[in-house]
């Protein structure tokens, strides 16, 4: 019989798992996640789970393979400290763009990890705004896929920009930006774009829709090295766009994204904390909007075995 909640989480977002606690009115769980000066990661759960109702918080974001690990151990601890059940929550699922065979002898390294996570000791899983609707089909457990966009919409909604038109960035982030624009009540146009081999550079090609004269808000599931964000707004500004926003649900941040966003003329740039943006991956122009109490009500809705999908219910 699942019993008391407990909430653990590893180094990847130590921050992000105490505002869930925060929510949930529970303290973090205690527990031990080190690396030793041979790069072996040890973790050692400090206090009882037997028969617990465990989630593990821990998005695999930077340094991505350590993550990864540093979750795939702890899962493997909690399980044979006899967890009643182990949920892994993964705000941020790496590898989620690898989903398919796009090209001779590569893999599905989103099916691999899915693997990695089952056999490790998670009993299900809870995420945020996958890469690609079909990763949860790589699972044989559970799958409870929550949605930022709401959250996105809202300070876009308060923020009351008028002529706002909703970009989505490629056809494959379409469908959301449509709900972004239904909820929005704006136009919604699309960028047209193909990526050139497996480098992080994609070109431009068309802008389906009316943009001219009017506030442009992009919208993606992620911006990495934030070329294909740059490359958008001066494709809409040539377009005759007179402003450009941006939002996604995780700031990967990677390589150049922060100084192309600096030098870039996008006016905000808006995400959730599903990776954490500290340091140098901070900036005027960024603002960053919290997903705890997202997760927290979410995590709340699975430990009493209620519906997590009337969370989203308009």
């Amino acid at each position: 019989m699942v019993d008391e909640l407990k909430v653990f989480t590893g180094n990847a977002h130590p921050a992000l798992a105490q505002g869930i606690c925060d929510y949930l009115g529970i303290p973090l769980g205690q527990a031990e996640v080190l690396e030793f000066s041979n790069e072996n990661i040890f973790v050692r759960i400090l206090e009882n789970v037997r028969q617990r109702d465990v989630f593990v918080i821990q998005p695999l974001s930077s340094p991505v393979n350590k993550s990864l690990v540093e979750l795939l151990i702890m899962l493997d601890a909690i399980k044979r400290a006899s967890a009643g059940r182990i949920t892994a929550v993964i705000p941020y699922y790496g590898y989620g763009r690898t989903d398919k065979k796009d090209q001779p002898r590569v893999p599905i390294t989103a099916r691999l990890v899915a693997d990695l996570l089952t056999v490790a000791g998670a009993n299900r899983l809870l995420t945020v705004d996958l890469h690609a609707a079909q990763i949860q089909g790589f699972f044989t457990i559970p799958v409870d896929e929550l949605t930022a966009f709401y959250i996105l919409s809202n300070y876009f909604e308060e923020k009351a920009l008028g002529n706002l038109v909703v970009v989505a960035t490629d056809i494959g982030i379409s469908k959301r930006a449509r709900d972004l624009a239904e909820g929005l009540n704006t136009p919604l146009a699309i960028i047209e774009k193909r990526r050139v081999g497996n480098s992080d550079k994609a070109e431009t090609l068309n802008i389906i829709g009316e943009v001219e004269g009017m506030r442009a808000l992009l919208i993606d599931d992620e911006i990495d090295t934030a070329g294909s964000l740059v490359a958008a707004v001066a494709a809409l500004e040539e377009s005759g766009a007179k402003e450009v926003y941006s939002c996604c649900t995780h700031p990967v941040f990677s390589g150049p994204a922060i100084d192309r966003i600096a030098s870039c003329s996008v006016k905000e740039v808006v995400v959730t904390d599903t990776i954490p943006v500290s340091g140098s991956k901070k900036n005027e122009k960024i603002t960053i909007l919290s997903i705890a109490s997202l997760l927290g009500e979410a995590i709340h809705r699975i430990h009493a075995g209620l519906s997590v999908g009337a969370m989203f219910q308009q």
